[in-house]
């Protein structure tokens, strides 16, 4: 390996531990809070997200799931072709979109709000349609990607993963939840060994 690509790999670790401890700013919002009771309280969540901001909004869904949340990833295509019937009145949906204006998440931003579903949103742009429309706008900005040109999604996956792991364990408290509940959820692997035992 040459010692510019060493350079680089150091320089990306130490760009994206800023971004990740950047999330705490957000965490201390009232708009935090309040999504924590939203998904407290709703009776499904559906997440939604395009390329790297989906990959975390799914590792969201199934997080969820773990902690009896009852959580969905949408993918933004399958929830435009008749998908979106996974959402109802008493949901909340999270949507997810660095510029809050992605082509195939405005639909299902305008179905999730005729349907009576709670819209939470999480984006850069204060300005788009997404923030506007969310009952809860979370704004994630995020100063650098972690690549020499600032362009891949690195930084910006890495912190709404820490974000959305943030929302994760408020939840757990909120729902007053207990190590047996995922003791009997997870039989499997090392873990289920260990809490199973």
């Amino acid at each position: 390996m040459k010692d510019k690509s060493l350079e680089f790999a150091l320089k990306s670790v130490e760009i994206e531990a800023a971004e990740v401890a950047r999330v705490a700013e957000i965490v201390r919002t009232a708009e935090f809070g309040q999504a924590v009771d939203i998904l407290s309280k709703a009776d499904k969540i559906v997440t939604a997200g395009s390329g790297g901001t989906g990959v975390a909004a799914k590792k969201f869904a199934h997080s969820l799931s773990c902690i009896e949340r009852n959580g969905v990833f949408l993918s933004p295509a399958e929830g435009m072709h008749g998908g979106m019937g996974v959402v109802q009145e008493g949901d909340a949906m999270v949507v997810v979109s660095k510029g809050g204006k992605t082509a195939e998440l405005l639909p299902l931003i305008d179905v999730c709000k005729k349907k009576g579903a709670k819209l939470i949103g999480v984006t850069q742009n204060p300005d788009s349609p997404l923030a506007k429309q969310a009952d809860v706008f979370l704004k994630m900005d995020v100063h650098h990607e972690s690549d020499r040109y600032d362009i891949m999604a690195t930084s910006s996956v890495i912190a709404l993963v820490a974000l959305f792991d943030a929302l994760q364990v408020a939840i757990m408290e909120e729902t007053d939840y207990k190590l047996e509940q995922f003791a009997l959820i997870h039989p499997g692997g090392a873990v289920g060994q260990k809490l199973n035992a």
